[in-house]
């Protein structure tokens, strides 16, 4: 009797429709692809939905930008998305929009049975208002110094720096990410989810094994000071508005992961598919997000809160993973490493990437590093010069003698080999450990690539009367070739399929592995990948550098940003100018750095500032003892800095060519600390 076949819903975050489509983003969605291909490969019903994410302030600023309606907006950038996912072959069941009909009609349903439930709360809070732009702010879109670290230019929600929540009343010097004006405090009614009624609840299914065990330790903190959360925003706001509450509208965070639902319903409609088999609160179906670590609140949080709320199922597990970094360091448009999907796909055929993403991703909230060197090295040396080498050096010889594999295997303990590696690899895929089933595929094909070595087929085949032979030998290595390509296939769609083609085959499934290939015409082989040149790499470099497009602020959104750093400016505006706070400090204490040549270490007093740890490369001039009491320039809201030897709070200003010709800038002698510098 058959195993039945498995119900399987899988999402990614879905992508904020103000901007393309990057490196960091792709992470997502290939390691989605690559799973749900498993899936399907296997046999299961597995379906793959995602959508834009069209909603929230960052929007309707962004249409008024570029001079057109929101909802132009959004359509353009969703048709960029879908040819730049299309391209990198991720191929969704259904990709639509969470400005929708269907997200409406569940937005409203959500809502209301929460409501009706008594998880809907009206409180009066005072919010911070920009009286320029006559708009209130949400949280997203207030800047300032965080109240807890004294980290300067964070977020009005949380703090990038120390991990902190906070409401953006509490910030140090708020500013209008819109404006950049000083926000107003302004009272108004808002809608809150009583988030802290779903506690008992929360603490279960954080600890049912939904979560990787990391995510669940994360999730405890907040647990620990939940709080009434806020679902809604005042106009103007593009979004939905609230039955019932004229000039109110959901919050982007509680429409857009219901755009997974909105999506899939949009999918049964047009397939036929039963909706409520999927959602229903006793549904055995399996339901899986594909995030990042950095909305891992929203999903393992508020979203089961929610949806529990409103008698519908909860997820069977939330998989999350960490940023992309590219040689190293944060993702940078100076140095090129900022890498738009669409400059990638000019350069560098995408299934490199798919390959090396799954040749180093684990099941682990890892941050991931794309180090380029190494991205081309193992794309030529295992895909290049081990999978398909083994076909490139046997192919042939078939087709100079008939065409045909023939009967007889030379090896079959070769070929067996490999058949009984699809367990191992199907389990690996199915615990989302990647890196461990590449490792596993490259094994077998090292092993065939020796074989082939050994027996020397190119040699034979000179030799009169060896013809069946060589067959045998080319039989073991195009079996074993051919397996290989079935446990690739969910990472390298379009090698499959050139592979498939050249061995004169239906698409492979994973059943497929029990069988072999004998007696069978194949076609002749033609080349089925490059080689990676690090030119190629290069130019794409020197194409995705920008040095004069200054950096937007950040909106929330249903995605998982990589950790970017857009240092591009070689220039700056007036506007980037006055952001920086200068401020008068007094050395309370200066010290020698213990392994610094350049260091020290100076404990300055910044009046209500606070006092501050900076780490200044000074030491070629100053002596600690010539420095403490006097009077420095301090760039305030500078970002701290972690380095190997603490965290450096900001930055004393300093001029000269550098080594002992360097003079700090000391203010006049009636400055006070914390006095401002103009």
């Amino acid at each position: 009797m058959s195993e039945q076949v498995r119900k399987i819903l899988v999402t990614s975050a879905l992508p904020y429709a103000n901007g393309p489509i990057h490196l960091g983003h792709l992470l997502e969605y290939i390691q989605t692809d690559i799973w749900v291909r498993f899936q399907k490969l296997r046999g299961e019903q597995c379906l793959y939905v995602c959508a834009d994410d069209a909603h929230g302030t960052a929007i309707m600023l962004k249409a008024e930008e570029n001079g057109v309606t929101p909802e132009q907006q959004i359509a353009t950038v969703k048709a960029d998305h879908e040819r730049d996912f299309a391209d990198f072959q991720i191929r969704f069941d259904n990709y639509y929009s969470t400005h929708s009909p269907e997200n409406r009609a569940f937005s409203e349903m959500i809502f209301q049975r929460n409501k009706d439930a008594g998880y809907i709360l009206e409180k009066e809070i005072t919010q911070l208002y920009d009286p320029e732009k006559g708009m209130f702010l949400s949280d997203r879109f207030v800047r300032g110094t965080c109240p807890k670290c004294g980290a300067t230019d964070q977020y009005g929600d949380n703090c990038e720096v120390c991990g902190a929540t906070y409401s953006p009343s509490d910030l140090i010097d708020p500013y209008s990410a819109v404006s950049g004006a000083t926000p107003v405090e302004k009272q108004t009614i808002q809608l809150f989810f009583d988030l802290p009624r779903f506690e008992p609840l929360l603490r279960e299914w954080t600890r049912s094994g939904s979560l990787q065990e990391g995510v669940a330790n994360k999730l405890q903190e907040w647990i620990e000071d939940l709080q009434p959360w806020d679902i809604s925003r005042e106009a103007p706001y593009f979004g939905f508005e609230i039955p019932g509450y004229p000039g109110k509208y959901f919050y982007v965070w509680l429409d857009a992961p219901i755009g997974y639902m909105a999506s899939f319903k949009n999918l049964c409609d047009r397939e036929g598919w039963d909706f409520d088999e999927y959602w229903k609160a006793d549904s055995d179906a399996e339901l899986y997000h594909f995030i990042g670590k950095d909305i891992i609140n929203f999903h393992g949080l508020f979203w089961p809160a929610m949806l529990d709320g409103a008698g519908l199922r909860k997820p069977t597990a939330i998989f999350s993973h960490g940023f992309v970094t590219v040689n190293g360091a944060k993702m940078s448009k100076s140095r090129g490493t900022f890498i738009k999907a669409r400059t990638y796909l000019d350069h560098l055929n995408p299934e490199y990437l798919r390959y090396y993403f799954a040749a180093k991703l684990n099941s682990r909230v890892d941050d991931f590093d794309l180090n380029l060197e190494d991205f081309a090295q193992r794309v030529n040396t295992d895909l290049v010069g081990k999978v398909v080498n083994i076909a490139s050096r046997t192919g042939n010889f078939v087709a100079k003698f008939g065409g045909n594999l023939g009967p007889d295997l030379d090896n079959p303990l070769l070929v067996r080999e490999a058949q009984e590696a699809a367990e191992r690899i199907a389990t690996f895929y199915e615990q989302r450990e990647f890196s461990k089933a590449m490792r596993e595929i490259m094994t077998l094909a090292d092993h065939a690539n020796v074989y082939i070595a050994e027996k020397a087929p190119w040699t034979l085949a000179k030799e009169e009367g060896r013809d069946k032979e060589v067959l045998a030998v080319c039989a073991t290595a195009l079996n074993v070739f051919r397996l290989l390509v079935l446990y690739l296939k969910p990472v390298l769609p379009e090698l499959a399929a050139r592979a498939e083609a050249f061995l004169n085959i239906a698409p492979l499934t994973w059943a497929d592995h029990q069988q072999l290939l004998l007696e069978h015409d194949i076609n002749k082989f033609s080349a089925m990948m490059a080689r990676v040149d690090m030119a190629q790499i290069e130019s794409m470099l020197n194409d995705s550098k920008d040095t004069h497009t200054r950096a937007e602020p950040k909106a929330q959104a249903a995605t998982s940003d990589a950790a970017a750093d857009d240092d591009s400016a070689d220039t700056i505006t007036l506007d980037d100018f006055l952001k920086v706070k200068l401020r008068v400090a007094r050395v309370s204490r200066a010290a020698h750095v213990d392994g610094a040549d350049k260091l020290l270490q100076l404990t300055l007093d910044v009046g209500e500032w606070g006092e501050r740890n900076v780490f200044a490369g000074i030491k070629a001039k100053y002596r600690p003892e010539e420095l403490e009491g006097r009077l420095v320039v301090l760039v305030a809201n500078l970002a701290p800095r972690k380095m190997k030897f603490g965290l450096s709070e900001g930055m004393v200003l300093a001029a000269g060519p550098g080594g002992e010709d360097i003079f700090l800038l000391a203010p006049d002698s009636g400055a006070q600390p914390g006095m401002e510098v103009r």
